[in-house]
């Protein structure tokens, strides 16, 4: 499993959001570099994005809401949602994204 995990609950329809891409990146020198690329699957998650370990770092999930709205008939307001945070160890890091057309939320979970 990778060491970052995340999923998305699209909490207006009341079901997990599969089918909505996503980006994984790392802050390099001041650049945005990315490590990897997926889809969310049935159950809204993005299991294997990313490597099984990482170094200590800023990291960023971006959730393409855009496009998953666009699928589902909903209109957004957001239609990107960038969360960026930090990994200080080797701990496992699971990001999951709650998400309406109107609001997002998001916290470490486990």
């Amino acid at each position: 499993m990778s060491q970052l995990t995340t999923h998305v609950l699209d909490t207006t329809l009341g079901r997990p959001a599969a089918g909505m891409p996503v980006t994984l990146a790392v802050l390099v020198s001041g650049t945005w570099t990315e490590l990897a690329a997926g889809v969310t699957d049935d159950d809204g998650r993005a299991r294997s994005l990313g490597p099984d370990a990482v170094p200590p770092g800023r990291y960023r999930f971006v959730f393409d809401t855009a496009a998953y709205f666009a699928a589902t008939g909903q209109v957004g307001f957001h239609p990107e949602v960038a969360v960026v945070f930090d990994v200080a160890d080797d701990a496992h890091h699971h990001v999951p994204l709650l998400l309406s057309p109107f609001a997002y939320s998001t916290y470490r979970g486990s």
